[in-house]
């Protein structure tokens, strides 16, 4: 095996898990979808297949104070645990074991019946909790009890208590939150108290066999967190209670650093993983920014972790686990922690799915039968639609011929990828090139593929992805030397000097703006780009790896920007709107520390020596810069669908050539993807 520690067993408790990956908790939003028990089933049934040893569900309130919203999850009632039986009996037939998630929301919750310890108001919800009385208390804990008892009736094999990240169980344990002089209050022990108790009754009720994991914090990263020591002595107490093992989360969901997305360095938060086994006698699971089964078995084989906790990268790839027992680690569908169609769905009301992977719970909307006709298939453009068409295609028993007018495969990924932020892309570009290798595709780079070509070629089905062309603004000029388009700028075929303005301010001019805040040289090859280092990203955010301040924080060190930036646009709203909704504002930070500006309700004149002619509110002004950058949105590139229309040939248009206007890969990827199903 090439992950000898990473895929051997693990006693926890009085249950042998079959390897040391566990499927995380996450939100999916699928209660809220048409036939939810069948889509759920299918989502978990599908990763159990796929070889992890331990699921652990959605978060399920304890009663009808802790959902996050109104009719999201929750287990009170023994007919409301009996329906789960479906679902664990799905998971058990294929060798995982799955843990019911206990989680309250306290002061996260989305509705007029939130509580918390203090009624303190958390600054990422405009509900103000109110305070829990003793008797409150008391009866909430009971509560947890019989959400345990329950989950036993329907079939789990144990429960994790969500102790992490914000929500009720940590608001106790904190000073910022828990503000109480009585007995689950004032003192560390005191604050302890409520988390304790929950896991001491819950083993009383339930026995020695029932699994208890307790998830909690390894790292606050907010101010009046705890301290590391703090955190040893309820990771103490939590195990003298009768834990089986600790899972982790990092920071809470108010912290102003980032702890999930791409801009966090792989395995940026072991430090705080490691500290907590050197503290417990329990098993304890890493988590955050772990998505390769290379660095799993590294922190296993080093020691910091007994167990890997994964959530999303098990919607990325569901078969994860057995690809890397199976010596095909190099075809895993890899989390790039995008978060574009998890999280941001989730914040957006919407049931989350995966870019990478669209199938990620809609399993239920794609059926795998192979189809009954095998047919030669034509596909032109191999950005993120073109790829994801073809090798589906292939995968299902299609001849497929992939036609690419540039050099290499990719398209907008290759763009995306020399983004400093977003080096994880590059995971996607391998395993997209992969998946061509291992199906067979016949690929023709540099190779325009006319309709005489195509009309010639015997093709069963034609499929047009030839992408977008950057738009170009009428202004007078822009055929200035000082002007340069994004592309040039991104694939370093154009240099930038040290005072540049970008026109447009939606997602490209934000990711020309950080490469060139951020790089030195414009010419920079992506090669030679190395990711920021732990070390490098706790500097920048303010991180105290060791823990020894409240919440682990220290003052950042400002970086210095190598060129002067201004963003401009024509409209008066806010620039930036459309940006992620969980990742925007980590780029909104880093682009402020770095003195980006910003300027709106511009009406670009004239470009000359000068440098760049406008007026705001009809004052005339002229920007001094060496170079500008034009980012003014794109157009759907179609010259080959209107030839193909003329010859006469039938065809399917996706990705950006059949709508440019807010594309992004997750509605390229998914497109593909579905057509393919379809041929």
């Amino acid at each position: 095996m090439s992950y000898p520690t990473l895929l051997s067993p693990i006693r926890i408790g009085a249950h042998t898990l079959r390897n040391r990956v566990v499927m995380g908790s996450m939100h999916t939003r699928l209660e809220y979808a048409p036939d939810a028990q069948r889509r759920e089933i299918a989502f978990y049934a599908e990763r159990a297949r796929g070889g992890v040893a331990m699921i652990v569900s959605a978060g399920h309130s304890p009663n009808d104070e802790g959902p996050m919203e109104a009719g999201s999850h929750a287990l009170a009632t023994r007919a409301a645990a009996l329906a789960h039986r479906p679902l664990t009996d799905a998971v058990h037939a294929h060798g995982a074991k799955m843990l019911l998630q206990i989680l309250h929301a306290g002061a996260y919750a989305k509705h007029d019946r939130a509580v918390s310890p203090s009624g303190v108001r958390s600054p990422i919800n405009p509900r103000t909790p109110r305070a829990l009385a003793a008797a409150d208390i008391e009866r909430t804990l009971d509560d947890f009890v019989r959400c345990a008892t329950l989950a036993r009736e329907g079939g789990y094999d144990g429960v994790e208590v969500m102790g992490s990240e914000g929500y009720l169980i940590t608001e106790f344990t904190s000073p910022r939150t828990n503000r109480r002089d009585d007995e689950w209050g004032g003192s560390l022990e005191n604050r302890c108290r409520f988390a304790v108790e929950i896991v001491r009754r819950v083993r009383a009720a339930l026995g020695p066999d029932f699994l208890i994991a307790y998830r909690m914090s390894a790292v606050d990263l907010v101010e009046d967190g705890l301290t590391g020591a703090e955190i040893d002595h309820l990771a103490c107490a939590i195990e003298a209670a009768g834990a089986d093992m600790l899972n982790t989360g990092i920071g809470w969901h108010e912290a102003r650093i980032p702890t999930i997305a791409y801009h966090v360095p792989r395995g940026g938060f072991r430090y705080a993983i490691a500290r907590l086994k050197r503290a417990v006698n329990i098993p304890v699971a890493a988590s955050n920014r772990i998505n390769t089964p290379e660095l799993a078995e590294e922190i296993l084989a080093a020691g910091e972790a007994d167990l890997v906790s994964m959530a999303r990268p098990m919607l990325a790839d569901p078969h994860f686990v057995n690809k890397a027992r199976d010596g095909r680690a190099d075809e895993i569908n890899t989390c790039i922690a995008c978060n574009q169609a998890c999280l941001d769905n989730i914040f957006s009301e919407r049931a989350a799915t995966c870019l990478v992977n669209p199938k990620a719970a809609r399993e239920t909307e794609f059926d795998d039968t192979p189809p009954t006709t095998k047919k030669r298939v034509a596909v032109i453009g191999a950005g993120p639609a073109g790829l994801a068409c073809a090798i589906t295609a292939a995968a299902r028993g299609h001849a497929v011929e992939l036609f690419e007018s540039d050099s290499a495969l990719g398209g907008q990924l290759e763009l995306a990828r020399r983004i400093p932020g977003k080096y994880e892309f590059a995971e996607l570009l391998r395993y997209f090139r992969r998946q061509v290798e291992r199906n067979g595709i016949t690929v023709h780079l540099d190779t325009r593929a006319d309709a005489q070509r195509i009309a010639h070629g015997g093709y069963d089905r034609i499929v047009v992805a030839t992408g977008i062309v950057a738009r170009t603004p009428d202004i007078e000029g822009i055929d200035h030397p000082k002007v340069v388009s994004y592309a040039d700028v991104v694939m370093r075929r154009a240099k930038a000097g040290h005072r540049v303005a970008v026109i447009g301010t939606g997602g490209i001019g934000f990711d020309v703006a950080e490469l060139l805040l951020e790089l030195d040289v414009a010419d920079l090859l992506i090669d030679e780009y190395e990711p920021p280092t732990p070390e490098e990203f706790f500097d920048e955010w303010g991180v105290d790896p060791a823990i020894a301040t409240p919440g682990g924080l220290r003052a950042p060190v400002l970086p210095k920007s190598p060129r002067s930036v201004i963003l401009m646009q024509r409209a008066h709203s806010r620039p930036g709107a459309r940006l992620g909704t969980s990742t925007g504002w980590i780029l909104r930070e880093k682009l402020k520390r770095r003195h980006l500006r910003t300027l709106t309700g511009v009406t670009y004149r004239r470009i000359d020596d000068a440098g760049l002619h406008y007026s705001v509110d009809g004052e005339e002004r002229v920007l001094e810069v060496d170079t500008i950058v034009v980012c003014a949105g794109q157009e759907s590139s179609q010259g080959l669908a209107r030839e193909l229309t003329q010859a006469g040939l039938a065809f399917d248009v996706i990705g950006g050539a059949r709508v440019a206007s807010e594309l992004n890969a997750v509605r390229a990827i998914d497109e593909g993807t579905r057509l393919a199903y379809r041929l």
